[in-house]
């Protein structure tokens, strides 16, 4: 382990009501999305308070961080930075910079290959370093740690999580076990195809079909019975002209109902590694409103959140040779033409 300080990359999101507006133009400056959508979005917020459940996720799991890695034997001091709101990754390197602060590994809070999941965090990490090299600044080294989507410490936790999602509506061994909804974040399905270390990979899609197909297999095991699921999505924000994945997670539960083969499904948030207003909004809220509407009972599993098994995942990508992502992976993806 040649590092002197880590580094807890995340989303970021507001703090309260007057950060809303700020916040969401930042995320979506050039990307096309239509103004009603950033409406409808900051009235997600609002109705946390305005703000972001994210940030004390991130908190918390800084605070595991801290607690943890003495306990493994590993003396690095911890740093927490954001793409979208403070503290912003240039802050946190500035930051880290005056700390004296030489090489630091990266771990950011996603788990699968993508543009805006793993690339877009370089490009953030060589922004901040350029800004800093321009202000006269010593830069740390940064290396990002690399995708974990199929590490056991991502992967163990949800299973545990679906079962006991699956045990809230399987009351007897004769019930039938509910449909899972194994459910991510829906990208430009040209993002997807290009996701991965070589275009038309399509790592996104793979990579997480392999861990909903592990989880499933997993689960079904406890149970002693086959686990039927697929993979489906939600939080779209991009302009209806351009393609993105499908099914939705919403539509999808319609469809369950309408074909009453399944009377249960549980929602299997494998694309989130915390209860996020994309999980507490668009899966609590709508996505679960959608199956009391239609009559069908449904539980959320939980998230990875700060498990023990989590946290010490991240330990271990410390003790790892890291390695390159190749120049062509996950290329920024053909942004839409902004009209006047």
């Amino acid at each position: 382990m040649d590092y002197d300080a880590l580094l807890l990359l995340s989303f970021g999101g507001p703090e309260g009501p007057d950060d809303v507006v700020p916040f969401l133009e930042r995320v979506t400056a050039g990307r096309g999305i239509p103004p009603e959508r950033l409406v409808e979005v900051g009235a997600h917020y609002a109705e946390f308070g305005g703000r972001s459940p994210l940030n004390d996720q991130n908190r918390a799991l800084l605070e595991g961080l801290r607690t943890r890695l003495p306990e493994r034997g590993v003396d690095l001091p911890v740093f927490w930075g954001n793409r979208n709101w403070h503290p912003l990754v240039e802050e946190t390197l500035r930051e880290m910079s005056d700390q004296g602060i030489k090489r630091a590994a990266v771990f950011a809070t996603s788990a699968y290959s993508s543009y805006s999941g793993c690339r877009q965090y370089q490009d953030d990490l060589a922004g901040a370093q350029a800004a800093l090299r321009s202000a006269g600044l010593v830069v740390p080294e940064v290396i990002k740690l690399p995708p974990y989507w199929n590490r056991d410490g991502f992967v163990l936790p949800q299973v545990d999580a679906l079962i006991a999602a699956c045990k809230q509506l399987t009351l007897t061994s004769s019930d039938p076990l509910p449909r899972v909804l194994f459910t991510t974040h829906s990208i430009p399905t040209s993002a997807a195809a290009n996701s991965g270390p070589t275009a038309g990979g399509g790592a996104y899609v793979v990579q997480h079909q392999a861990v909903a197909a592990r989880i499933a297999a997993a689960t079904g095991l406890a149970f002693g019975r086959e686990i039927e699921w697929e993979l489906v999505f939600q939080s779209r924000s991009g302009p209806p002209s351009v393609p993105w994945l499908e099914p939705d997670v919403g539509d999808r539960i319609r469809e369950i109902a309408v074909t009453a083969v399944h009377k249960s499904v549980v929602i299997s948030p494998i694309g989130f590694t915390s209860d996020h207003i994309e999980v507490l909004w668009d899966l609590d809220r709508v996505a679960l409103g959608i199956a009391n509407e239609v009559g069908l009972s449904a539980v959320r599993a939980a998230t990875v959140g700060t498990d023990a098994r989590y946290v010490d995942m991240i330990i271990d990508l410390l003790a790892e040779t890291p390695r390159s992502c190749d120049a062509n992976c996950c290329p920024r993806p053909q942004r839409p033409a902004v009209r006047p």
